[in-house]
């Protein structure tokens, strides 16, 4: 599809600064709606032809087209949009703290104890737990499961089936 320059370097440049681009899958949608020049279609067969040289990774869900920016990408438009290395996508920027921010808390009283053996068995042995009058609960040591043959798969066969 015949792309005019300035609208292909539009939607270069915004997936080079988002380093991501989700377009609907709506081909008739006169423009798309993070670039209000751009219609729709053209930033589909855009990603679509990036996709092709394996530039960028698609994903596809719910009526939406996904496109994550890899390193080749990037290479490539860093060349085509004549930028100097030093300008990443957002995506491999690092978040900055804010000076204002506190940092979190450790833990509630200091370092947190370690679990052992001795915290599940009496967790499973305190009152109100298991059955009446403190006993354990569930199946005692001498049950013994019995499994007959039943219907369906687990139905014994036929002689003469196969």
């Amino acid at each position: 599809m015949l792309i005019p320059k300035k609208n292909r370097v539009a939607i270069y440049e915004h997936l080079f600064r988002e380093g991501v681009m989700v377009a609907a899958k709506d081909f008739n949608l006169p423009k798309h709606p993070e670039l209000e020049s751009v219609p729709n279609l053209q930033v589909i067969k855009a990603m679509q032809s990036l996709k092709s040289r394996g530039f960028v990774n698609e994903t596809y869900n719910w009526r939406h087209y996904y496109y994550y920016l890899n390193n080749e990408g990037i290479n490539y438009l860093r060349d085509y949009l004549h930028l100097p290395v030093e300008i990443v996508p957002s995506t491999l920027r690092r978040a900055a703290r804010q000076e204002g921010q506190r940092p979190r808390p450790k833990g509630f009283g200091g370092e947190r104890p370690g679990r052992g053996e001795d915290d599940r068995s009496t967790y499973r042995r305190t009152e109100g737990f298991g059955g009446a009058e403190g006993k354990p609960a569930g199946a005692g040591a001498d049950f013994k499961p019995e499994f007959r043959g039943g219907f369906g798969r687990g139905a014994p066969r036929a002689a003469g089936a196969q």
